[in-house]
């Protein structure tokens, strides 16, 4: 089919909030298009998911294959790429690519999620790849056996350290605060006979030559140092929102979200947000679908009230 030149909704995004917000725009039998770098977003780095409703347990990746399975039972188009800007332009909305392409839309989904923060600690940049990962799903199998250190004292890290229990020979949990992630968590994070956990550490410098040897943590307390022998450094200090090609379109909180109200409306009419990009509280998938599912019926409702042309597809 040909694409359309203006399409009714473009949703930027393919995590858990723009899949479900296409499958409710494909129900609706409007043309919608998705503009992703990839499809599952931050959950294909989730190994072992155990809150999200109807599964029990089930990896990242299984779960956004399902995701995107729903989605193919409509007409929605995907396009693999960035979107570096989103605009207005007489009266549409343009999403302009990495690849210089431009896209045109009447409402606008921004579902683009969070990416991971980097460390500040002196050479870190140097070892991405050599040591240094910011995805245990994706790098843990490489340190079988080795001494690792994973940064951060959240969720994620608690997980990720215990994931490279059963992996590594060694696993140092290093917090600038007390570890503060849910209990199911902390119960088996205790349980793991390989983990040491140093609360009170930053890690200011990682040591190696073609690779990680080991990191320099600073006590907080009083500024003490020592050296810690690693082979591979794990950050997880939180996320990044995905939204500087809106900054200068919609209203941003003091984090970078983008500032929604209950119906996933911005300070925009007719531009739409959904997912952890956004203010709403709890990063989780089932709370990203929901969200991508209402910016799907509250676009709907805002092209009804437009009055425009819907293009519809039969």
């Amino acid at each position: 089919m040909k694409r359309p030149e203006i399409h009714d909704v473009i949703i930027v995004g393919g995590g858990p909030a723009g899949l479900t917000a296409a499958t409710y725009l494909g129900r609706k039998a409007l043309s919608a298009l998705i503009i992703t770098q990839n499809i599952g977003g931050q959950a294909l780095l989730s190994i072992g998911i155990e809150n999200y409703m109807g599964y029990q347990f089930v990896a990242g990746q299984e779960l956004m294959n399902k995701f995107e399975e729903q989605v193919h039972q409509y007409n929605v188009e995907t396009v693999y790429d960035e979107v570096t800007n989103v605009y207005e332009e007489n009266g549409r909305f343009v999403a302009l690519t990495a690849n210089t392409e431009r896209f045109y839309g009447r409402a606008v989904i921004i579902a683009t999620g969070k990416r991971s923060r980097t460390l500040n600690a002196k050479r870190i940049e140097t070892y991405v790849g050599r040591g240094v990962s910011y995805c245990a799903t994706c790098d843990g199998p490489l340190f079988s056996g080795l001494d690792v250190a994973v940064i951060g004292g959240g969720n994620s890290a608690v997980t990720t350290g215990i994931e490279l229990n059963n992996i590594a020979k060694k696993v140092y949990m290093i917090s600038r605060s007390p570890l503060r992630a849910d209990e199911i968590y902390m119960e088996k994070l205790r349980d793991a006979s390989n983990v040491d956990v140093l609360i009170g550490y930053e890690v200011v410098e990682v040591v190696g030559n073609d690779t990680v040897h080991a990191a320099v943590i600073q006590k907080i307390s009083d500024k003490s140092r020592e050296t810690i022998a690693l082979d591979g450094i794990f950050v997880e200090i939180g996320l990044i929102p995905n939204s500087g090609m809106v900054k200068d379109l919609v209203a941003l909180n003091q984090d970078n979200e983008i500032i929604v109200g209950c119906d996933c409306s911005t300070s925009l009419p007719g531009v739409f947000g959904a997912g952890d990009v956004t203010n709403v509280p709890e990063k989780q998938i089932i709370v990203a679908a929901g969200e991508g599912a209402k910016a799907a019926i509250s676009a709907y409702k805002y092209l009804l009230r437009g009055g425009e042309q819907i293009a519809v597809i039969y």
